[in-house]
C-alpha cells in the first residue's frame, strides 16, 4: 500500500472486448454518466455482516475459510487501525457473529488460514505492518495465531523489528515436509522479499531474496511446473514489477522480472495466481489502482487489470484486460456460471463524491479470453478486498468485500459486506 490517487475527469472502464494476445495501445474510456446505459449490471443484493460500523472502516484484508472445520465457510478479516484479526463465524440462519481471535497484532494487514504446525487444526498467519500509513520505522512482524484445538488462539511472533510486513504465505519451499513462509516487506524507503525456513518448535531462519521497497504480495506456487514451489512477488512503490523467485527444490532461488512498468505512478495493488485460460498451468492476474501517495485521492487513467499468461515453461505474455479506476484485489472465478473464468475487481480509490463511480466490476470472459467489463455496484465505496464462496448453498458464488476508509467522503463506505444474487 503506497499511494493516494487524484480524481480523473472520466471513469476509466473498459467497454471494448480485448482479444487474447492482441496488441492494445489504448482502451476505451467511458464517462460515469454513460456507464449504466452501455453496460448491463449483474444484479446483486448486499448486506453488512459482522459488527456494525461505528467509525471509518479499516478492513485491510479478508479471506473466506472454514476456520473451525464445521463445513461452513467463515470470513477471516484484519482491522489495521484497531490491530485486530477478526473471525466472522457463519450461523445456521445465515447471520455472522464477529469476534477477535488471538492477541492484537499491530497494523494487521493480511491473514492466511493454514495448519502451520501440522496438528490437524487451522492456524492463522498474519502480516503485521506495525503502522499502516507510510513509515520508515522497522516495526513489522510475522505472527502466527496458533489454534489450541478449542478455537482459542495463541500468538507466536516469528520475526519482528523488521520492515513493515505486508504478506506472508506458506509452502514447503525446501522439500523437507514442513511449511515454510514467503514474506513480503513493504518497508517504505527500504523493504525485502524473504523466505523463512521452518526449523520446528516455532523457530524459523530467514533468508533475503530481494532488497527493494514496495513488496505487497508473495504467493507461493509451482510456476514452472517442475514439481517444487516458487515465489512470486508484486513490487510496487518506485519499481512496479512482478518478480519470480525460481526454486531449485532445495530452497535456493534464482530471481527474474516477469513484467514491469516504467510508470512510477503505476500503482500496483493486487496479484492472484489462477489458471485463467484453463490450459493447466498457473497464470498471474494483477491490478494497478493504488493511490496512497497522493494528497488528493481518486482515479488515474492507467488504472486497471492485466493478465500474465503462462506458456507452461515459466515464461509469460502480457495482456491488458481493461481499465478500472482504483482497481484492487483481482478475483478469478466463474462468476456468471458459463464454465469459463471471469475476473472480479473492486475499487479502493475513486472519486467518491460521484455517485456513479463504480465500486466493483466483473470482466466477463467469453470463453476465448476476450473480456467485457460489467459494472456490478456503485455502493458501498472504498472497497479494497474481495473473496468468494457459496455461503447459502444455492450453487452460486457469493462475494464478500471489505472497505478501507483512508480519505473522505465516508458516507457511502461499507465495512464488511456480503453480496448475493437477487
Amino acid at each position: 500500500m503506497s499511494r493516494f490517487v487524484a480524481p480523473s475527469a472520466v471513469l476509466a472502464l473498459l467497454v471494448l472486448t480485448i482479444g487474447c494476445g492482441r496488441p492494445v495501445s489504448r482502451e476505451s474510456e467511458v464517462s460515469s454518466s454513460e456507464t449504466s446505459s452501455l453496460l448491463t449490471p449483474m444484479f446483486l443484493q448486499t448486506q453488512s455482516i459482522g459488527a456494525p460500523r461505528t467509525e471509518e472502516p479499516w478492513i485491510t484484508d479478508l479471506t473466506v475459510a472454514d476456520l473451525d472445520q464445521d463445513g461452513t465457510p467463515d470470513v477471516i478479516a484484519t482491522e489495521g487501525r484497531r490491530h485486530l484479526v477478526l473471525w466472522l463465524r457463519r450461523q445456521a440462519d445465515g447471520t455472522f457473529i464477529e469476534q477477535p481471535i488471538g492477541e492484537p497484532v499491530a497494523g494487521a494487514v493480511h491473514a492466511e488460514v493454514v495448519d502451520i504446525d501440522g496438528d490437524g487444526d487451522n492456524d492463522v498467519l498474519v502480516a503485521s505492518m506495525g503502522y499502516v500509513p507510510p513509515s520508515n520505522q522497522r516495526i513489522g512482524a510475522v505472527v502466527v495465531l496458533e489454534n489450541l484445538g478449542d478455537m482459542t488462539f495463541r500468538n507466536h511472533v516469528i520475526i519482528e523489528n523488521t520492515y513493515r510486513v505486508t504478506d506472508v504465505q506458506a509452502g514447503d519451499l525446501d522439500g523437507d515436509g514442513d511449511l515454510d513462509l514467503a514474506v513480503g516487506k513493504f518497508g517504505y524507503l527500504e523493504g525485502q522479499v524473504t523466505w523463512l525456513e521452518n526449523r520446528g518448535n516455532w523457530q524459523f531462519t530467514e533468508t533475503s531474496l530481494l532488497e527493494l521497497s514496495g513488496a505487497i504480495h508473495t504467493p507461493v506456487v509451482d510456476i514452472d511446473g517442475d514439481g517444487d514451489l516458487d515465489i512470486i512477488a508484486l513490487i510496487s512503490q518506485d519499481w512496479e514489477e512482478v518478480y519470480c523467485f525460481q526454486n531449485d527444490g532445495k530452497g535456493r532461488f534464482t530471481s527474474r522480472v516477469l513484467h514491469g512498468s516504467t510508470n512510477k505512478d503505476y500503482g500496483s495493488s493486487g496479484l492472484t495466481v489462477a489458471d485463467l485460460d484453463r490450459d493447466g498451468d498457473p497464470d498471474l492476474v494483477y491490478t494497478n489502482g493504488d493511490g496512497f501517495d497522493y494528497s488528493t485521492p481518486g482515479a488515474r487513467p492507467w488504472h486497471g487489470v492485466q493478465w500474465l499468461e503462462n506458456d507452461g515453461r515459466g515464461s509469460f505474455r502480457y495482456h491488458r484486460i481493461g481499465n478500472f479506476a482504483g482497481a484492487y484485489s483481482p478475483l478469478v472465478i466463474d462468476f456468471d456460471g458459463d464454465g469459463d473464468r471471469d475476473i472480479v475487481s473492486v475499487s479502493g480509490f475513486n472519486d467518491w463524491t460521484n455517485p456513479a463511480a463504480v465500486t466493483m466490476v466483473c470482466f466477463e470472459n467469453d470463453g476465448q479470453q476476450r473480456f467485457t467489463a460489467r459494472p456490478l455496484a456503485f455502493n458501498p465505496s472504498h472497497l479494497i478486498v474481495i473473496d468468494a464462496a457459496d455461503f447459502d448453498g444455492d450453487g452460486q458464488l457469493d462475494l464478500v468485500t471489505g472497505s478501507l476508509g483512508f480519505y473522505p467522503p465516508y458516507e457511502r463506505a461499507g465495512r464488511i459486506d456480503l453480496w448475493q444474487r437477487r
